[in-house]
């Protein structure tokens, strides 16, 4: 039920608030995300691609806020994520995937001019598609150094171009695209996800799985190195531990001329050796 006023409410927008309202009540989680410099056909076409696993709703950040604000619990702490191009996300997969599935809607993406930059943006030397021409001091004009090379226009240098957090200029945006260096990343951008209570930002929910991966490697061959070391036994130790000992038992054998079958050889071979020895460094032969 909508509070008093509600009479003033077009019934659209209850029904969104309703609706946002429901998909909270049915789902395990839901994310705020960001979708700044997404179209409407991306969305779309992101929507497509989630339809399995999630469910996207775009609508106004009023309506969102007043959906959550009604929520049970302390769901309408999510409030504070939602600004600018804001969308509500709803799935039953826990938020570390979640937070990687919407990572992987994350393309390349053309800078404006005028917007700031995120990073420091490089253009790297060498050839490019264009013959030489007007653009050729185009680029020049940017700050790109080129030159002609083998009938080609060439970056000459690598060069940082615009640091992070300058503005781009008009004449740096069009080269940029030109050379289709495309410096911002656009998708959708989780804010925060909410699962039972707790809300989840994106640096806890982002992990690198190969690091992790490798970490376990890495402390698996040093549990299984302490265990033969330390001489315990395990499953995956004892073959290791079995040949470990059998080699010191016969190293063993060697140095105290134990005289068994298994060890005969390699104690006449060490006999010869040392007699070799012997024989060369007194100039006798054997």
């Amino acid at each position: 039920m909508m509070t008093s006023g509600a009479e003033h409410i077009p019934k659209w927008k209850m029904d969104e608030v309703e609706n946002i309202k429901e998909l909270v009540g049915s789902y395990s989680i839901f994310g705020v995300v960001g979708f700044e410099g997404i179209s409407a056909s991306q969305i779309q076409k992101m929507r497509r691609n989630l339809k399995d696993s999630a469910v996207l709703k775009v609508t106004r950040n009023t309506l969102n806020e007043k959906a959550l604000e009604e929520c049970d619990g302390n769901v309408s702490d999510m409030i504070q994520y939602i600004e600018g191009q804001t969308a509500l996300i709803f799935t039953n997969e826990n938020p570390f995937k979640l937070y990687k599935r919407l990572e992987q809607t994350k393309t390349p993406s053309p800078i404006k001019a005028g917007a700031i930059a995120p990073a420091d943006i490089t253009v790297y030397k060498g050839p490019t598609a264009y013959p030489p021409g007007p653009l050729l001091s185009e680029f020049q004009g940017a700050g790109i150094p080129t030159s002609v090379e083998g009938g080609k226009i060439a970056v000459k240098e690598t060069k940082v171009v615009c640091k992070a957090g300058d503005k781009v200029s008009q004449k740096l945006a069009v080269a940029l695209n030109k050379l289709e260096i495309f410096p911002l990343e656009v998708g959708l951008i989780l804010r925060a996800a909410y699962e039972s209570g707790t809300i989840y930002l994106p640096d806890v929910l982002h992990v690198d799985e190969a690091q992790i991966f490798n970490d376990i490697s890495k402390a698996a061959q040093e549990a299984f190195n302490l265990s033969v070391n330390a001489a315990i036994p395990t499953k995956d130790s004892i073959e290791a531990l079995l040949q470990k000992a059998h080699t010191e038992a016969v190293n063993a054998a060697v140095e105290a001329e134990v005289c068994e079958p298994e060890v005969m050889d390699k104690i006449i071979a060490k006999a010869n050796a040392e007699a070799t020895s012997v024989a060369s460094t007194s100039k006798f032969e054997l």
